[in-house]
């Protein structure tokens, strides 16, 4: 069979049944931890296969033991650190993003002890007492939310200090997205005078020694010295073209930070800091709320008074006063018979009671019935908003090794939607044809779905993404043409004619719908050869309307007097296409069509692409393409529909 390497790796197989796709995973977040230091903290020692079947059966991975590596580099007299664990965690799970996280996840999970109670602790003058922050009004056109708390009298070791630092990192790459939804900063509260204001002024304004720097520089020259600096240079356009940038203040005066860019140089935070005052600002509520309790609760155990916090009182511009942070655990309800159901299992509620105390989670029985269990939900586990998210909990703890394996209660045969049907007679019939399926990728460039085709943007057709990574996907296509061309491109090596194709959807704008946007399946094929091929691609269309059993309407632009139902062909003028070499294909609804009003619609075009478009796409031979919705043909349809034939 040949193969077709296609834009974006994706490869298409002359095959009938069997494609070759790529699975792409999410990837996960890796933490490191002190493999001793682990050990010290679970009180108990494992053997590299132990530890991993103990991460596997609750729900982590153990990704790669530098113990052997470590043990190389000392007997070869190289520098070496000490061995190291790598752990693969679920992109939901927060809590798990330090040793510290793991470690007392793992002790509840053994049975060696039980989860903490995080508590508020008030100062001596009570809420009046409080550390105050004032939200300026400007911080709307920029930051509008504000997070705070203060860990105090900390004792940090210097293992402890670098995971502190590195979990702000993590949370600013995951959750954060990369600071966009949520900045941390941490400050020696020692240094700095109460009470702070959170402010946004024009950046000529702002004026500061940052972190690492002895030379204070305004917020303007910041964004100057930085553009080239590898590690902030990425942060810089999330408020550069705000005009305002945000700044938080202390009594004195003195630039406590530049979120989300960077820290001042006076409040730096060391080994030796013990008294932190923690700032997040953020463009997301909820997700502050989740990153404000995953830092504290993380490192409050080493307060001296552990998994005590002080709160901040904040004071926003509408008199609203808020006090950060809020370690109020949520409450809500599971059912044995829900959890039994999911996992085949015949637990008593006692049994699952402790399922879910070793996944720590707070569980009572709730009195006079026989069914309910009230879960209480620490402030650590943001990922559990259903009930589901309880059961797959009691499923970790009972192991998803022992879970019984039993035949569903009810059968059923799944059955294509009426699209998916149609793609596949058009998918077949085109390949028994001897074309080549391909599979590119739904996303664009804008000048490739558009410009490269000769076609103009009205603003109120294509999905465009807001903040693309790179280039190539700027926008969700709109016709299957830029990717089929693409994949002609990566492929003239190979010997002509070029004949591949598509069947797949297309997005277009829609305001009328709650997502703002709608699919489209559409067919499309491209003929490349020496000669231009306007017959193969008309014939292919042929050949599809015959297997949906549409009847072509004689005469051209279509005869009035022929049947009620069928396609046909009119000349176009289409600027993708060579002058006087285009068609556009009209279909004329039945009664057995969604809409059998008998109006013909245009569903599709075809024709000999013009030449500027070919040289777009570095294609030095002619080719003819054709594209059309399947969307009209979605009714029901006769015995070729059963089940069997598809």
């Amino acid at each position: 069979m040949k193969e077709i390497r296609g834009p974006g790796r994706r490869w298409a197989r002359e095959s009938l049944t069997a494609l070759k796709t790529h699975l792409i995973s999410n990837t996960m977040p890796t933490v490191s931890v002190d493999k001793e230091d682990l050990w010290e903290r679970l009180e108990q020692r494992f053997s590299s296969e132990e530890f991993d079947k103990l991460c596997f059966e609750f729900g982590i991975e153990l990704d790669e033991d530098t113990t052997e590596e470590v043990e190389t580099a000392i007997k070869q007299g190289l520098p070496a650190g000490r061995p190291q664990l790598k752990i693969e965690i679920p992109a939901n799970r927060y809590d798990l993003l330090c040793i510290e996280g793991i470690a007392r996840a793992l002790r509840v999970f053994l049975g060696k002890g039980k989860a903490p109670e995080f508590r508020l602790v008030y100062p001596a003058g009570g809420e009046k007492g409080l550390v105050e922050v004032t939200v300026a009004p400007e911080t709307a056109q920029v930051r509008p939310y504000f997070g705070s708390a203060i860990l105090r009298n900390v004792k940090f070791t210097q293992r402890s200090y670098e995971s502190f630092i590195d979990l702000q990192e993590k949370l600013h790459q995951n959750i954060c997205r990369k600071r966009q939804f949520v900045a941390i900063g941490t400050h020696d509260l020692d240094v700095i005078t109460r009470p702070f204001r959170y402010e946004a002024k024009p950046p000529k304004d702002i004026k500061f020694a940052p972190l690492n720097k002895t030379q204070a520089y305004t917020a303007e020259e910041l964004m100057t010295l930085y553009e080239s600096d590898r590690h902030l240079a990425k942060y810089l356009p999330i408020i550069r073209n705000s005009p305002v940038y945000p700044v938080i203040y202390d009594k004195e005066d003195r630039v406590l930070s530049f979120p989300p860019i960077i820290n001042s140089e006076h409040t730096k935070i060391t080994v030796n800091t013990r008294n932190i005052f923690i700032d997040l600002t953020a463009t997301d509520q909820t997700k502050l709320n989740v990153v404000t309790n995953i830092m504290i609760t993380m490192f409050s155990e080493y307060c001296e008074e552990p998994f005590t916090i002080e709160p901040v009182k904040i004071i926003y511009p509408d008199g609203r006063v808020v006090i950060s942070p809020d370690l109020s655990s949520r409450k809500t309800q599971a059912h044995a018979s829900y959890i039994n159901s999911c996992t085949g299992l015949s637990l008593s509620r006692p049994q699952i009671k402790d399922l879910l105390e070793r996944m720590s989670l707070h569980v009572e029985l709730s009195s006079g019935d026989t069914d309910t269990l009230d879960v209480t939900i620490p402030p650590t586990r943001s990922d559990i908003l259903h009930e589901c998210d309880i059961m797959e909990d009691a499923a970790i703890a009972y192991g998803f090794n022992n879970l019984p394996d039993v035949f569903p209660a009810t059968s059923t045969v799944a059955q294509p939607l009426a699209v998916s049907k149609l793609s596949d007679i058009i998918r077949h019939e085109w390949a028994y044809a001897g074309w080549v399926e391909v599979l590119p990728l739904i996303l664009c460039s804008h000048e490739e779905n558009f410009s490269w085709l000769r076609t103009a943007d009205d603003g109120q057709t294509a999905v465009k993404i807001a903040n693309p990574k790179t280039l190539e996907f700027q926008v969700v296509r709109t016709s299957l043409l830029p990717g089929l061309l693409k994949t002609i491109r990566e492929n003239r090596s190979h010997a002509l004619p070029l004949r591949i194709f598509e069947t797949s959807d297309v997005v277009f704008k829609d305001v009328a719908r709650e997502r703002q946007a709608r699919n489209v399946r559409h067919a499309a094929a491209v003929w490349c050869n020496k000669t231009a091929g306007f017959e193969i691609v008309h014939g292919l269309l042929d050949r599809a309307m015959a297997m949906l059993e549409v009847p072509h309407i004689p005469g051209s632009g279509g005869s009035q007097a022929a049947p009620t139902r069928g396609y046909y062909l009119k000349e176009r003028n289409d600027p993708t296409f060579f002058p006087g070499r285009a068609a556009t294909v009209y279909y004329r609804a039945g009664p057995t069509d969604v809409s059998g009003d008998g109006k013909d619609v245009e569903i599709g075009k075809l024709g000999i692409l013009h030449p500027s478009v070919l040289e777009k796409f570095e294609i030095g031979y002619p080719c003819s393409a054709l594209e059309f919705s399947l969307e009209p043909f979605k009714a029901k349809m006769p015995s070729m529909w059963t089940n069997d034939d598809i």
